[in-house]
């Protein structure tokens, strides 16, 4: 039997606000998942036992991360820093085996199946990038003001994203562009961030425009800027191959580099998602799922319908509602009100993360639990986006709600790794 003093050092140091917040948050996801599929006459228990429902296969699941969050909050944090670099080599050796022998479910290809589960690397792999981007930035080695660096901390981001795009997952790769918010407050400059907001809109303009015309406008603009620009560019040369630089790439990627990565990289019905959400093509069929989901949230008014209620939900009218739409249910059973508390719980666990990794004496630490909160935070900016209409549905869960083994799996660890770091807060971790 273990005495008080000894469960006492054993929860010694775990941050009860955000143990709280994430029970909560899957306990809504359990009854969101339960109202989704939950139909008169079904018989609950038989459902659990032979886990028949996805709410009985969640609860498996939940069972399961429980084991390994108690595994992990029992582990040395000395693990984490020693093994973070083999565990990041082991996830993308797992993503190229997932490429040769990966099972294709809806379209894409980034699926590995063990015995009567399936998993999704792709997952697992951001808590692996996760550790070993706080072990590169907090090494004494690492002078993140220079370039080599900050160059070798996108290269571990972006390596498993490029592969888990070849995996025919864009949505996921999609989330490893967080680990920029991380290096963003490790000392990346602002400048960058400028630079790829300036790609986000040049993407859109190419996409909403005739390239055609968006040269002559580029080129009108260059025009101006080099003649505005003269008598700096008379005392120093090196500006006008800027300028004239910088027009050339835009001109190449608008013109050349979007249109071809809009037809090889997204599959044909990201593109007519994408174009609908544009407004350059109306076709129902590619808005189905988010229209519903938009009718079911728009239902149940400001109070909502009530839990069990929704006949948006009830009747199936809204696919993937217990996984990639499951914000709908929340929406219609609970209403604005309950979405804004729903979201207040995401926001609140947000704040407090951030609380957490600023109090850190170690580097890993910090680094570690910015990336916890940049991933929850694009996972649920993205996922609600979709459901809402704001996004173009590429399939991301919300995180601890939607159905999944592999998604809560990885953020219960990615949540218990960063308390365990942050009950050794005095340690100094590299």
């Amino acid at each position: 039997m273990i005495n008080r003093r000894q469960q006492i050092k054993l929860t010694e140091g775990i941050d009860w606000p955000i143990m709280g917040l994430y029970f909560g948050l899957v306990f809504v996801g359990l009854l969101s998942i339960f109202a989704a599929e939950y139909r008169e006459g079904d018989g609950i228990w038989n459902d659990i036992i032979h886990l028949n429902k996805n709410y009985a296969r969640q609860l498996m699941w939940l069972g399961i991360s429980g084991v390994l969050a108690t595994i992990i909050w029992l582990t040395d944090s000395k693990f984490f820093t020693a093994t973070a670099n083999l565990l990041y080599a082991g996830g993308i050796v797992l993503l190229l085996v997932v490429i040769g022998i990966g099972k294709d479910v809806k379209g894409s290809h980034s699926w590995l199946v063990i015995g009567g589960f399936q998993f999704q690397p792709a997952e697992l792999t951001k808590l692996c990038t996760n550790l070993a981007l706080a072990k590169y930035l907090s090494s004494l080695e690492t002078d993140f003001t220079k370039m080599r660096s900050r160059l070798i901390a996108a290269a571990l981001a972006l390596v498993p994203c490029v592969i888990i795009i070849l995996q025919d997952e864009t949505g996921l790769a999609l989330v490893y562009f967080s680990f920029f918010l991380v290096m963003y407050r490790e000392g990346l400059p602002g400048i960058l961030l400028i630079i790829a907001f300036s790609g986000i809109v040049l993407v859109l303009s190419a996409l909403l425009v005739d390239k055609n015309i968006l040269f002559i406008i580029f080129s009108v603009i260059t025009a101006l800027v080099i003649y505005f620009s003269r008598r700096e560019i008379k005392r120093h040369r090196s500006r006008l191959a800027l300028i004239l630089g910088i027009w050339a790439f835009c001109s190449v990627f608008v013109m050349f580099i979007v249109p071809m990565a809009f037809t090889k990289v997204l599959k044909d019905y990201q593109v007519r998602r994408i174009e609908v959400m544009l407004g350059k093509e109306n076709d129902p069929k590619a808005t189905y799922n988010t229209r519903q989901s938009m009718i079911a949230i728009g239902s149940g008014g400001f109070f909502g319908k009530g839990y069990l209620k929704g006949t948006q939900t009830r009747y199936d009218f809204v696919p993937e509602q217990s996984t990639d739409f499951i914000f709908c249910t929340v929406g219609e059973d609970f209403g604005f009100l309950g979405t804004l508390i729903f979201v207040g719980l995401y926001v609140a666990l947000l704040l407090r993360i951030i609380f957490v990794a600023e109090r850190q004496r170690s580097t890993f630490s910090r680094v570690y639990a910015y990336g916890v909160a940049s991933i929850i935070f694009f996972h649920m900016a993205i996922n609600i986006s979709m459901t809402i209409g704001l996004a173009p549905v590429i399939g991301i869960p919300l995180p601890l709600v939607s159905y999944g083994g592999s998604s809560l799996m990885t953020f219960t660890m990615l949540i218990f790794i960063m308390l365990r770091l942050d009950a050794d807060r005095q340690m100094v971790l590299r």
